[in-house]
């Protein structure tokens, strides 16, 4: 399972260069954090559509992707009626939210003085303003062992 996971993972975000950069012209998520968070989250299932408030393989709400900058297809205005159902059930666009979401609300939420992949995880899960908050252990868990399968493939 991960390794299908992390292979569409690979294909689909090593390839693209997210638009929304921290300062320094660095996305603030790394291709191997999304993919985990995906994992996480969806296990990185491209095919899912919207359920409820949540949408595409991130699980990202409407109110997510306006924070995140309101990212679209190319040539879609983000005022178009499918504009944000249209990104976030597209892979590279759905990246791009997490992308932007996390340049507006990236911050250390472990208290370990610095702003890294589980602070990601923790504020695509809790939110901007929650990641501070108890995590899901299943959540948590599927993340870590994402992570721990991708530093031990790469030795």
């Amino acid at each position: 399972m991960f390794r299908s996971a992390c292979g569409i993972v690979v294909l689909v975000f090593g390839l693209s260069l997210c638009a929304n950069v921290k300062a320094d012209g660095v996305p603030p998520v790394t291709d191997v954090c999304l993919g985990c968070i995906c994992e996480a989250v969806s296990n990185c299932n491209v095919t899912l559509a919207c359920d409820g408030d949540t949408c595409g393989l991130f699980r990202i709400t409407w109110a997510y992707w306006s924070d995140a900058g309101k990212p679209t297809l190319t040539n879609q205005s983000p005022d178009d009626t499918n504009a944000y159902s249209n990104c976030v059930t597209e892979p590279r666009c759905a990246a791009r939210a997490v992308q932007g979401y996390m340049a507006k609300f990236g911050q250390d939420c472990n208290g370990d003085g610095v702003i890294n992949c589980y602070d990601h995880m923790a504020i695509h899960k809790k939110g901007g303003y929650g990641c501070r908050s108890e995590l899901p252990y299943e959540y948590t868990n599927k993340f870590n062992q994402c992570i721990d399968a991708v530093q031990k493939k790469q030795g």
